[in-house]
Parts: structure tokens; sequence; C-alpha cells
């Protein structure tokens, strides 16, 4: 009696190898099969181990220059594009690569092909590479390239055709020769998928980044520009607003010298008309000392308001023009005849505070018609110093003015004053203290009194301040 040597195999039972693990066809096992090797029961199972570790090795070679190649992605396609082209002639020792997007696919990346030669050259002029590698290229540029496994695997081990998919349609593709000893197998196809399918993807990162990027530019630039032209309206808007304030004050500074001179000065020369016709039918001379008193305070009201209607209708000129200027107007108008005034400006001139200026010329304004109706005087001097960090203004003259008189009388009038005389020093004195400078009185070289301010420059330093 025989008995079969092994049981009988039962129909439809799947075969297994000694790990347990089922056979599948070569046909139906994935890229991730091929890239990893096979699992096999065999007798020649560690030859076929050791071609499966050797072919491993260079998957995880392959696919390190696959990441590697991939990074570059920030830098643009350019970059991009060489970086995978490199990889494939790497992993593949290729005589030739080529990579090529078809026309109308990924518009924005570039280079549209590159083709690398023998020793990792890289041609640029097409006409001048073989006619096998530039026929090929042609195809994928006009969308005519397959996809290498439609080949006969005998007739092509030497050469690879891999596309590069999008969204399920072919935009590109990356084309391969290998030398004589380096053939091409399952595996090399597997990884060139995989790097043709990261590439497009990567691809389509680039144009995104550098959409955005342009995006953003062009967004930060009409950023600037709103601002540059919110800035502009708010400086036109605050223009129109001082003009219409300045209109305004204009109108009402002329409306107020009008009514001035038609009434008040008007009735101040009627009152010294009086004056002078009294004085002139009194004998008592004690009476007629007082109508001289009168008579003087008349013409010192008379000249005060006449420098008032001046200083109201040239108010907005004066603020256009720089303190030098004014203080050479000032000495040519309202100045008696006998009066001659000098302006010297000393140092580099330096832009002051509206304010600051204003308050200056009307020092000088006072103590120059102080001068003119008091000092008997014949001849001032006005100097206006730029120092390091301060400006000085002086007025000196050459009439019988005395210093300790002038303090005097200011110190009286800052205290109580019922007759209001002595009103100028006072105003003087508050502006020089409103600059955070001071006003001091002393004997002028000239013979009479000197008043000299000393305030300092707002901001100014001693570097940049003219010495």
């Amino acid at each position: 009696m025989t008995t079969a040597p092994f049981p009988p195999r039962r129909a439809g039972r799947p075969r297994r190898d000694e790990d347990g693990q089922r056979y599948a066809p070569a046909a139906a096992r994935p890229d991730l099969d091929a890239l990893t090797g096979l699992r096999s029961g065999k007798p020649h199972y560690f030859p076929e181990h050791r071609t499966s570790a050797e072919r491993l090795r260079r998957v995880i070679a392959a696919l390190e220059r696959i990441s590697s190649a991939l990074m570059r992605t920030s830098e643009g396609s350019e970059a991009l594009v060489r970086a995978v082209v490199d990889a494939a002639a790497e992993h593949l020792s290729a005589e030739w690569v080529v990579f090529a997007l078809t026309d109308g696919e990924l518009a924005e990346s570039r280079p549209r092909h590159l083709v690398l030669g023998p020793d990792r050259a890289e041609w640029t002029d097409v006409r001048a590479v073989p006619e096998r590698v530039r026929a090929h290229l042609l195809a994928v540029v006009a969308g005519a390239g397959g996809d290498d496994a439609a080949h006969d695997p005998q007739a092509h081990r030497r050469h690879v055709h891999v596309p590069v998919r999008l969204s399920g349609r072919a935009v590109g593709a990356f084309v391969a020769w290998t030398p004589p000893d380096r053939e091409v197998d399952d595996t090399d196809r597997s990884v060139l998928r995989i790097l043709a399918g990261q590439t497009a993807a990567a691809l389509q990162n680039c144009a995104l980044l550098d959409h955005s990027a342009r995006l953003l530019a062009r967004t930060t630039r009409q950023a600037e520009d709103l601002s540059r032209r919110h800035a502009e309206l708010q400086a036109t808007q605050a223009e129109l607003g001082a003009a219409r304030q300045r209109e305004v004050l204009d109108s009402e500074r002329h409306r107020i010298a009008r009514e001035l001179h038609d009434s008040v000065t008007q009735y101040a020369l009627s009152a010294g008309m009086h004056i002078e016709l009294a004085r002139s039918e009194v004998a008592d001379a004690r009476l007629r000392a007082h109508l001289d008193t009168a008579k003087d305070l008349t013409r010192r009201a008379v000249e005060q308001l006449r420098s008032a209607i001046y200083a109201l209708h040239h108010g907005e000129s004066e603020a256009q023009q720089d303190l030098p200027s004014m203080l050479r107007r000032l000495s040519a108008v309202h100045m008696p005849d006998e009066l001659r005034v000098e302006v010297r400006i000393g140092g580099e001139p330096v832009a002051l505070p509206a304010e600051c200026e204003q308050s200056l010329f009307r020092v000088a304004g006072e103590a120059l018609f102080n001068t003119a109706v008091h000092a008997d005087a014949s001849r001032a001097v006005v100097r206006l110093a730029y120092r390091d960090g301060q400006v000085r203004l002086t007025i000196a003259d050459d009439g019988r003015g005395r210093p300790e008189e002038v303090r005097r009388s200011l110190r009286a009038a800052s205290v109580a004053c019922p007759s209001g005389e002595h009103r100028g020093l006072v105003n003087m004195a508050a502006r020089a203290r409103e600059l955070g400078g001071t006003l001091s009185f002393r004997r002028a070289r000239l013979g009479g009194l000197q008043v000299q301010v000393d305030v300092p420059i707002p901001g100014a330093t001693a570097a940049g301040a003219a010495r």
C-alpha cells in the first residue's frame, strides 16, 4: 500500500509562505512591494534577500534625495526643477535625463524643460542633443508622451519614461537613458513615479507661493500708497482748516482795525485837539502842566492805536515771514523821522516756532516804541544773535533812558498800577517768561538804554545751532 508523500492540496485554499504570508501575483503588487522586495520560503530566498536588501538601500537613498530636492520648493521653481532632475540622474546613474512640461500646463513654472547629459552637464541648446533625446523632449512638450509601462520591458531596459501627473492629467514627464551596465527595473520606475508625483505638487506649490509673494508685495505697495494718500489727505485737510481759520481771523482783524481807526482813534485825536485848545487858554502853570501830561498821554494812545491797527492789518503777512525779515520791516514803519533804526543779524538764522518769533517781534516793537516816545533818542540798534541753543534780542539806543528807573517802573507796574502805565514793560517781561527766557535792562554802549531778551531755541542742540 503506497501513500502520497504530502497531503493533497485543498482546492481553493490560497498559498502561503513559511511566515504565513499570502502569495500575490507580481502584477498586482503596488509600488511599495516593488520597493521593499520579495517574501519567499523557497531555497533561493537568501540570494533574493540580498537583492531585496540592496534594492531597499537604493530606495532609501533615492527617497532621501527626493526629500532633499523637494525642500527647494521655497526657493522657486527653477531651483526645484534642477534639484529633482539631478536626483533622478543620480538615482539612475543616467547618461541622459530630460524633464519637460507640456505647453499650457503649469504656465508659471520655469524652466519649461531641462536636459542633463553625461557628467551631469546641462544642455541649453536642444538642437545639439542626440536625436532620440530631442524627439522625446519635443513629444512631451507637445503633450504626446506616454507612460513607460506601455512599452516592451525587454526593449526598454535602459530607457524609462514616466509622466508627471497633476489632478489625473499629464502635465509633463521625466525621460532617462541609463548606461549599458545599469538596467532600469520596477524599483526605478516606482521611484521615478514617486518623484514625478511629488514634483507636480511641488511645482504647483511654487506657483502658489510665488503668486502669494506677488500678492503680498502688491498689497504692501497698495497699503503704503493708501497710507501716503491718507497722510496727504490729512495734511490737506489741516491746511484747509488752517486757511479757513486764517481767513476768519484775518476778516476779524480787519474789522477790528477798521473800528479802531474810524472810532477810537478819531476820538483820541479829537481829545488831543480839545486839550490843545484848553491849554492855549489856560494861564495857570499848574493846570498847563496837567494839560501837557494829558496831551502827551493822548499822543501816546494814538501811537499805540496806530501800532495796533498796523499789526491787525499785517498780522498774516508777519506770520509768513521769518523773524529777521519782520525786524527789518519793523525798523522802517511807524518810526519818527528823527530816529534812525539799524537791524543787525548775528550767527546762522534758525527756524523758530511761530509763537516764539511773534513774541520776540512784539518785544522789539514795544521797545522801539518806548525809544521813539520816551527816550528822545536819535539812533537805535536792534540786534538778533543766534547762539548755542539760544537766541538773543537786544534793542539799544542813545536816548535818556536809565536802566534803574526802568527796572523800578517794571517792579511797580508788576505789583499794581492804577493808571495802567508801564503795561508795555509788564507785557515784555511776560512774553520773555512764556518763552522760558529772561528780560533785562542795562546801560547801552550808545549811551542810552539796552533791552535784552534771551530765550532758548526749542529742540536745538549745541552741534546744530550756529556759533
